[in-house]
């Protein structure tokens, strides 16, 4: 059965409700291993924005939405490329829809002279950082896209004592004399933006990035005010920790969100210490006092989820010494349309 493919407004009720049932059923087919958005926050997502455009897709067949799909493409920065999600239902799988909505996705991003096609799959972790037999790798790995960099899901159950936190921030301040630790909730205070984005903006390029083509982000403060908008209406909540050096410079960072749609847990977002300030223990000691930050204005909250490229050892170690464990896999993978 042929599929019909259409673009989704965000402020049509039933067709964006069609495609977000779709996601999250594709979603949730795959266990513990996927992170779903919630309803809201997606539809927010897909709203216009000057520093990226997001688009959703479904695709009916027999009259109904057997498919979704998005699209994404960066309007400041990586201009060669595209992100792309394909979802299909478990009872409507091995019919083509996949296929047919992942054709169309590449087409429209040829459209806006993107090459360099990425997207995401999940899978167990006992499948192992390959994810050999499961669907979503082997799908992506039939239509062209190569493993670009394996990541694991870590979870981590809260409250962390407070003595074991207290321990470790013991331990590293020695090493991190002369840098000013600072901590707040939500934008970023005025003081601190240029800098922040100017080591922000590096985080694609300076974590681990295997084989997938990434330039920097722009280091824009405009774009990080955007973003920060985007957060509070999608009813998400940023809780922060820095490293200053001694002219007030933001040299490390670490940055994790709530959100109201998903009540009692958090996401460590990222993690990043300046190359000419590594070596002082910073990496530690910003998780550790945000994690201190969340723990006194969130006591409610009981979980939080990681990810971290399988070969970022030293990350991981932070991680496991947090109290981190496995949850699930997280591949890139990635095409470069002929």
């Amino acid at each position: 059965m042929s599929l019909t493919i259409e673009r989704v407004d965000p402020d049509d009720q039933a067709t964006y409700d069609a495609f977000y049932d779709v996601y999250l059923a594709a979603e949730r087919a795959d266990g513990d291993a996927a992170s779903p958005w919630m309803r809201d926050e997606m539809r927010v997502a897909l709203q216009p924005r000057a520093a990226r455009r997001a688009d959703a897709f479904v695709g009916r067949a027999g009259g109904r939405v057997v498919a979704a799909g998005r699209l994404e493409t960066p309007l400041l920065d990586n201009l060669e490329t595209a992100e792309v999600a394909v979802h299909v239902g478990p009872d409507d799988r091995r019919q083509g829809h996949a296929s047919a909505m992942l054709a169309e996705l590449e087409r429209e991003a040829r459209a806006r002279g993107r090459g360099v096609m990425q997207a995401m799959a999940c899978w167990r972790y006992d499948a192992g950082p390959e994810g050999a037999g499961e669907s979503g790798a082997e799908f992506a790995r039939a239509r062209g896209y190569t493993l670009g960099l394996a990541e694991v899901k870590r979870r981590l159950a809260l409250p962390v004592a407070a003595g074991v936190l207290e321990e470790l921030a013991a331990e590293v301040a020695p090493h991190h004399r002369g840098y000013e630790l600072r901590s707040w909730v939500g934008p970023v205070p005025e003081e601190l933006a240029e800098s922040w984005v100017r080591l922000t903006s590096t985080l694609i390029t300076e974590a681990p990035t295997g084989e997938m083509d990434f330039e920097s982000e722009s280091a824009d403060v405009g774009s990080m005010r955007e973003a920060e908008a985007l957060l509070s209406r999608q009813g998400r909540t940023k809780y922060n920790t820095v490293a200053l050096d001694a002219d007030g410079e933001v040299v490390a960072y670490t940055d994790l969100a709530t959100t109201i749609h998903e009540p009692g847990k958090a996401y460590q977002w990222g993690t990043l210490v300046r190359g000419d300030a590594r070596g002082r223990r910073l990496g530690l000691a910003v998780k550790v006092a945000n994690l201190q930050l969340l723990q006194a204005e969130r006591p409610d909250i009981t979980q939080m989820t990681t990810f971290n490229a399988e070969v970022n050892a030293h990350m991981i170690g932070v991680n496991e010494r947090l109290g981190f464990r496995p949850a699930g896999r997280l591949g890139d993978f990635q095409k470069r349309l002929g």
